[in-house]
């Protein structure tokens, strides 16, 4: 048997929680006196969000439905760009409740929770909030209702998110994007455990419908975001023997040998991006091509350029805080690129996240002599340690600038989380950690099952999930939206939770 830690030993500090079924109401949506809904600061959830509009009297009404009588909480999201508190009287039934303050949050783009105890009845209730003050209220952009029956957490995570999903969401609604890549990814982890047809159906409607006889696509391939459904054809190459998935692969492989690159031969994130390399592209690229080595055949030249393209990133991406810078500009023709070095300003959480499980993954199948093997596992402690210094202590989780953890407006997301606590817990199994850093994947993954709920509908809700993000200003992260069920989440809570809650179906000899 191997010197491995087998990652179940993380899961087994970990308590999952049941989970509370709730129910959001937008404000947007709700009875409003004076107000008005705008939609002009981003990161709000649903259509919009209620401007008090300074006026003391103003108010929003929800229509809120409890299943069963007694006490709930009455979560409010919201916002208040000023330092001046905006308290709000909260009423249930026509009876105040309390004299909430909705403090100053940093920013109108920086949006937080105000939990307000109240005792509904069971059916109808009128949950009214009303400004107080001459400076009106906050920006309202939700009311978050827990129905009064806490339900107990599935006992699968996993199959209970893409039994959710499935039902929601057809394989051939499904495109050959990188998101919906990741998830039909996490599909068949799930599989591969559980053995359930439903999931390989799911995967084969997919292939199907995308994927030609001849392995064509439709798609040029002039991103590496477009390479990650090679994972998907080689999956489905093995799970059918069809040949057209193993041709699919093939003009992926094909591909990158005329693709544009740095100067240093590093594969550029996308063919119009000159020069430009970004964290997240080797995750897109590298872990398919190590496996189309193992699979197909062309095993020497596949492992030395995905180990090389890691080791040529990190070097012109590593940041002296244990982390990454988002991207390099080896033109320095951006305005983000620094004149000197060509790097981004900012670490963003997600961006790191994709580099971890990239290199973990590519050393999965990476010969155990590869010459590269030892600098791929420096790659992998360096990411630990940042990962290490960064969790918020608090929720367990990490911040979408992860370096800046007291900066104003700034918030845990959920997906580059799964990443991490995903990326050590591997590397602790394999033996590229010690059992040390176990804690951290154990906190990780309990903060991320604090975002993920059974909602009232009866479908699971990962929430805190920032969506697509290019390279920008401090602000620009900050201000992006944050989503539930994004793919960017679900794929990755798939990965993290395959890894942590069923880790042994892993494990080797």
């Amino acid at each position: 048997m191997t010197a491995v830690l087998v990652a179940a030993l993380t899961f087994s500090l970990v308590a999952v929680p049941a989970a509370a079924a709730t129910t959001t109401y937008e404000a947007e949506r709700a009875t409003r006196t004076l107000g008005v809904v705008e939609s002009n600061h981003v990161g709000f959830t649903g259509s919009g969000f209620v401007n008090f509009d300074n006026v003391e009297g103003s108010a929003v009404e929800f229509a809120v439905t409890a299943a069963v009588a007694g006490d709930h909480d009455l979560v409010f999201r919201y916002a208040n760009g000023t330092a001046v508190d905006r308290p709000l009287r909260v009423e249930v039934n026509g009876a105040v409740v309390a004299s909430a303050s909705f403090p100053g949050t940093g920013a109108w783009t920086s949006w937080t929770t105000r939990v307000v105890g109240a005792r509904l009845v069971a059916g109808q209730n009128a949950v009214r909030a009303t400004a107080t003050t001459a400076n009106g209220g906050p920006n309202l952009d939700s009311l978050v209702v827990d129905n009064g029956i806490t339900a107990p957490a599935p006992a699968d995570w996993s199959t209970a998110i893409v039994d959710s999903t499935i039902a929601q969401r057809p394989a051939t609604s499904l495109g050959l994007g990188y998101t919906d890549a990741l998830f039909l990814h996490g599909v068949h982890l799930v599989h591969e455990r559980t053995g359930d047809p439903r999931y390989l159906e799911y995967l084969k409607a997919w292939g199907n419908a995308k994927v030609r006889a001849d392995g064509t696509t439709g798609n040029p391939y002039n991103d590496l975001d477009a390479m990650l459904a090679g994972n998907v054809f080689l999956e489905l190459a093995r799970a059918t023997g069809e040949a057209r998935y193993t041709l699919a692969a093939t003009r992926i492989r094909q591909r990158m040998t005329t693709y544009p690159r740095t100067s240093d031969g590093a594969l550029i994130h996308n063919t119009s991006f000159t020069g430009q390399l970004w964290a997240d592209g080797v995750f897109m690229a590298q872990p398919f091509l190590a496996r189309y080595g193992a699979q197909v055949g062309d095993g020497p030249a596949a492992f030395d350029e995905a180990s090389r393209q890691l080791v040529t990133y990190f070097g012109h991406l590593r940041s002296p805080d244990g982390m990454l810078f988002h991207a390099y500009d080896e033109t320095r023709a951006k305005s983000w690129a620094d004149p000197v070095t060509g790097v981004s300003p900012e670490v963003w959480c997600r961006a790191v996240g994709w580099f971890g499980m990239a290199t973990v993954d590519v050393l999965e199948v990476l010969p155990q002599t590869h010459p590269n093997r030892a600098a791929l596992v420096g790659i992998v402690r360096h990411l630990a340690d940042g990962y290490q210094r960064w969790q918020d202590p608090a929720s367990g989780r990490w911040f979408q600038l992860p370096t800046k953890p007291s900066l104003a407006g700034n918030w845990t997301e959920t997906s580059c989380s799964s990443m991490y606590a995903y990326t050590i817990s591997r590397a602790v199994q394999r033996g590229y950690l010690n059992r040390s850093y176990l804690p951290v994947a154990a906190k990780g993954f309990q903060g991320v099952l604090d975002r993920t709920s059974i909602g009232s509908d009866g479908r699971t809700q990962v929430d805190g999930i920032v969506v697509g993000t290019g390279v920008g200003t401090e602000r620009y992260y900050l201000d992006r939206p944050r989503a539930v069920n994004d793919f960017h989440g679900l794929g990755a809570f798939l990965i993290m939770n395959e890894q942590l809650a069923h880790a042994d179906r892993s494990v080797g000899s």
